[in-house]
C-alpha cells in the first residue's frame, strides 16, 4: 500500500504484484474538510486507513517521506498524516517503509525530476490502466507502492541494508 500523505488530501493505492507485473486493486483519496479541527481531520484519516488495511491486508506501507519546503505549516499537517498513516500501520502489524519524492520519480519514471503528468502517465501505463490515474493525490499513492514494490523497489530495498535505499521506519525504545 502506497500513502502520499496529507492533512487535507491523502491519497492511498494499493496495488499487487503477479509474477513481473503489478495490478492496480484500489486507489484514491481520503479527503477532509478545510474547516475541521486537524485532531477530527487525523481521526478521519486514520479510521479510513484502519479500513482499508483491514479489506487490503498489504505486507507493507510505503509512504512519500516529507519533503520539507518554505511552508512550515504544511510541512506539520503533512508529517501528522503521515503519522496517523503509521500508527494504522502499526495496530495492523504492517511495516512501514518511506521513500523520498526524487527515489519514488526515479523509480517509476527512470529521472527524480518527472513532473506529476509523466508520473501519472508512467503509473497508468506500468499498472496497464486504460488512463492515467486521477486524482494526482492517488496517482502519487500508487507511485510510492511501485517504487516499493517494484523491480527498482527491491533494489532499493536492498540498498538499504547498506543504507543507501529506502528508510524502513525505525522502532524506538520506550521512554
Amino acid at each position: 500500500m502506497g500513502i502520499d500523505p496529507g492533512a487535507a488530501n491523502l491519497g492511498f493505492g494499493v496495488v499487487r504484484i503477479e509474477g513481473n507485473r503489478m495490478v492496480a486493486l484500489d486507489g484514491g483519496v481520503v479527503e477532509t474538510p478545510a474547516g475541521l479541527p486537524i485532531e477530527r481531520r487525523l481521526e478521519r484519516i486514520h479510521g479510513e486507513l484502519l479500513r482499508l488495511l483491514e479489506c487490503h491486508e498489504p505486507g507493507a506501507m510505503a509512504l512519500e517521506d516529507l519533503y520539507f519546503g518554505k511552508n512550515v505549516h504544511s510541512a506539520m499537517a503533512v508529517g501528522r498524516a503521515s503519522g496517523a498513516a503509521m500508527l494504522a500501520a502499526a495496530q495492523r502489524g504492517v511495516e512501514c517503509f518511506t521513500y523520498t519524492p526524487q527515489a519514488i520519480k526515479k523509480a517509476v519514471c527512470g529521472s527524480g525530476a518527472a513532473g506529476k503528468e509523466q508520473v501519472q502517465r508512467m503509473v497508468g501505463t506500468l499498472l496497464a490502466l486504460p488512463e492515467p490515474p486521477t486524482p494526482d493525490h492517488a496517482a502519487d499513492a500508487l507511485a510510492v507502492a511501485i517504487c516499493h514494490g517494484g523491480a527498482a523497489g527491491h533494489q532499493a530495498a536492498v540498498e538499504a541494508a547498506d543504507g543507501v535505499g529506502p528508510r524502513r521506519v525505525p522502532a524506538r525504545p520506550a521512554a
